[in-house]
């Protein structure tokens, strides 16, 4: 496999990068992630929108138009011929002289196999614990994952697929995915604030037309105990119903039918979208 890294391409086991880095040194650095099909990035576009927004808002520029950073991504991919993968884009905070003052970005990207979830993970659901905690700039997609990494033994110990975060009695995102609520009278909520937005949160949010009312509000942590469904969010999860939240069960320990009716929707959507951009789904 082949990566770019600073303006050329290389096989992976030549990348380097040098141990000053700001990412390395202090965190600072921000990436992002897609899925790649029969050679076709899905929501490209989408994904490097709000990878030039993490990088206005963390002052590291990128030394590319959006046009010519998809031109790279998609020689990259012609290069490595990976049909099912997924593409991340990574920005470092540089070559730093004090070991704290951002320098010229480095800018990698690399393209990794992937591994879809397990069938049964749709089909039975999955159960999340909660922490109070506020991701640092948490409208950015950035490299630091210190405290879901931490929790890493606890959430394994409740049988658990992730951790749920919450600041101030409100619910905010869990490490990798957004999250969504279906209460009683079948309207879904998103939280609004503090959270990165999620690209295939954003076509959850555009899908329903008609059959359900979707908004993006304050969503509480009673919120979300009196709610009859929850499900999740993510590039490579899509949508994956919720049955357990700490102690609390979810639509009678089974994947909820407003849920299951959205992943529906949602793989319908992508289906079209391959299909539309020359790819059988």
């Amino acid at each position: 496999m082949h990566c770019f890294i600073n303006g050329q391409f290389v096989s992976i086991q030549e990348a380097r990068l040098g141990i000053r880095d700001l990412a390395l040194l202090r965190g600072y650095g921000i990436f992002d992630f897609f899925r790649v099909k029969d050679n076709i990035p899905l929501f490209v576009d989408d994904h490097i929108d709000r990878f030039f927004r993490s990088s206005e808002i963390t002052r590291l520029p990128l030394p590319y138009t959006k046009r010519a950073l998809k031109d790279l991504v998609l020689e990259l991919i012609e290069l490595n011929n990976a049909h099912r993968s997924g593409i991340r884009l990574l920005l470092t905070g540089g070559y730093s002289e004090d070991a704290y003052t951002p320098a010229s970005p480095n800018l990698v990207i690399t393209q990794e196999p992937i591994k879809p979830l397990d069938a049964s993970v749709y089909q039975n659901g999955v159960a999340l614990i909660t922490h109070e905690f506020q991701r640092e700039l948490p409208t950015v997609k950035t490299t630091g994952y210190l405290t879901g990494i931490w929790l890493a033994d606890k959430i394994k110990a409740a049988k658990a697929m992730d951790v749920l975060y919450y600041t101030q009695g409100h619910i905010t995102e869990l490490t990798r995915s957004n999250i969504f609520i279906v209460q009683q009278d079948n309207t879904i909520k998103t939280p609004a604030a503090n959270i990165l937005p999620g690209v295939t949160r954003k076509n959850i949010l555009a899908l329903p037309g008609e059959k359900f009312k979707v908004e993006e509000s304050v969503v509480t942590l009673d919120d979300l105990r009196k709610a009859k469904e929850v499900f999740i969010t993510s590039t490579l999860k899509k949508v994956v119903p919720v049955i357990k939240i700490d102690e609390t069960i979810y639509s009678g320990g089974k994947p909820g039918t407003v849920t299951l009716a959205l992943l529906e929707q949602f793989e319908a959507f992508e289906n079209t979208w391959l299909t539309d951009h020359g790819v059988n789904p």
